[in-house]
């Protein structure tokens, strides 16, 4: 029997960026999942905070070399990556020289959104599932964290929905309280909707607010589970009013073991591998 896959896509994850329920949670439950028996991917951003040398990055040339189309402008698409010791868990890097050259995350060093977190949000999306599909490896279930990642569930089940890697994938959402003030770019659905997505299908996010982001994902999955003890008002209305299936928050420590039942939920109707 096949073990089941499962694709990780964070927007941080320890040792490689500083501590946060979101970081930890997605070195954690991917670790604990791996030692469950199952096989994983992990993703996440390649910000410039990061130190390539102290990490050991590298980048991985069988699978650079893509150029992804935003907003009428190619940009080619890196993929690095480096091994968590500790963990026998390696994790793969999206990349550009553009998007992810300057040394910040999501604020720039006055402390404001870095002005084209939208785009960034869009390629890591876009980078992340066109790496899978090159890789020939098709995920059971992809498991997002974090806002940066709220567009792999839209992209999942609209522009790769026919693709056979993901015909079958089940979306997996963590909503966390880490988000931002304010708005993305306002211009970020009609960027989508120039990859060929319906208008319509982004209208939600006309104002790209923290959100409206964690609704669309939400709108998009198969399954969610809340990553934060609380939830923001908002988007604990949302979670509370979902008809698919749910987890209550978790400790990161402790929550492998509840994760991989909830998989195995959620999988209902599938092989599923038996824990080693």
């Amino acid at each position: 029997m096949s073990k089941t896959r499962i694709l990780y896509v964070s927007q941080a994850i320890q040792p490689f960026l500083p501590e946060s329920p979101i970081s930890k949670a997605s070195r954690q439950i991917p670790q604990g999942i791996h030692e469950r028996g199952r096989e994983i991917r992990v993703f996440m951003p390649r910000f410039g905070v990061i130190n390539e040398r102290r990490h050991q990055l590298h980048e991985v040339i069988r699978l650079s070399g893509m150029n992804l189309n935003i907003n009428d402008t190619d940009h080619p698409l890196i993929i690095k990556v480096a091994s968590i010791p500790t963990a026998r868990m390696q994790v793969y890097f999206i990349d550009n020289e553009h998007y992810f050259k300057k040394k910040v995350t999501w604020y720039d060093a006055k402390d404001k959104l870095v002005a084209d977190n939208d785009e960034r949000a869009i390629f890591f999306a876009r980078g992340v599932l066109e790496t899978v599909r090159k890789l020939s490896w098709a995920p059971d279930i992809i498991h997002c964290h974090g806002w940066m990642a709220s567009l792999v569930p839209l992209y999942a089940k609209t522009l790769f929905a026919e693709d056979a890697h993901f015909a079958k994938t089940k979306i997996v959402t963590s909503v966390f309280d880490e988000g931002f003030d304010g708005t993305l770019n306002g211009s970020l659905h009609e960027k989508i909707a120039f990859d060929g997505i319906e208008a319509s299908t982004v209208s939600s996010i006309e104002l790209p607010t923290f959100e409206a982001l964690n609704k669309l994902a939400m709108q998009h999955s198969d399954a969610v589970v809340a990553g934060s003890e609380t939830l923001t008002p908002e988007t604990q209305e949302a979670f509370s009013s979902l008809d698919v299936p749910t987890l209550n928050y978790v400790d990161a420590d402790l929550g492998a073991a509840d994760m991989a039942t909830f998989y195995d939920t959620i999988l209902e109707g599938k092989e599923v591998a038996v824990e080693e």
